[in-house]
């Protein structure tokens, strides 16, 4: 059965791809992708190198957050910004899986951390093998993409954040007059609180 537009599964289903596709990806960004050993001048020597998520590519993490803050603003704007903030998300996903792929078999960082290890500029690496979470934040950015096209698809039937909190006419709509509370001209106290609202307790409600 086809989920109709304003039907809450999309809805859940991106809530839930999106913020678990970011939190992924944020994880995996911070373990490690690379290893190998590093070649010291001293004898046969060498020295263990590791290269981080974040050492690899930033990529992925920066887009990992702008995708979250993309899934927020969907149900801030609506209309044409619903669209476009959904392409974003959208694009996100697709930026983190690139990233991450080309990541997955990058060596540079670990030349990098081996040439300060040794002390050497121009210092190679051996024995290198990268771990699997590379794949692990490309699998986080299929969720982030998916979150993505679920907003694109069904994105206009969802609900916008409440109004109440936006300012009269905000929304194009007249702000309905405030009625004033009916005032007990026997207890002075109340006389005083209708004047302090900037109401006239005399006046006949």
């Amino acid at each position: 059965m086809t989920p109709q537009p304003g039907s809450r599964t999309p809805l859940a289903a991106a809530l839930l791809s999106g913020a678990l596709g970011a939190a992924v990806v944020l994880v995996a960004a911070g373990r490690t992708w690379a290893e190998g050993e590093a070649p010291t001048p001293v004898g046969d020597t060498v020295l263990p190198v590791t290269a981080g998520g974040r050492d690899v590519t930033g990529m992925p993490s920066a887009l990992a957050i702008v995708g979250l803050a993309a899934l927020v603003a969907v149900f801030a704007v609506r209309r044409a910004g619903r669209t476009v903030v959904a392409a974003l998300l959208t694009l996100s996903g697709v930026g983190v899986i690139i990233a991450s792929a080309l990541g997955a078999s990058d060596t540079a960082a670990l030349d990098d951390q081996a040439a300060r290890a040794a002390g050497l500029t121009d210092a190679a690496v051996d024995a290198v093998s990268h771990t699997a979470w590379p794949w692990v934040s490309l699998a986080g950015g299929v969720l982030l993409l998916c979150a993505g096209l679920l907003a694109l698809r069904y994105g206009s039937g969802w609900p916008a954040m409440s109004g109440r909190y936006e300012r009269p006419g905000s929304t194009g709509a007249a702000a309905r007059p405030r009625r004033a509370a009916p005032v007990d001209p026997e207890r002075p106290e109340e006389l005083w609180k209708a004047l302090d609202r900037g109401e006239d307790p005399t006046r006949e409600g």
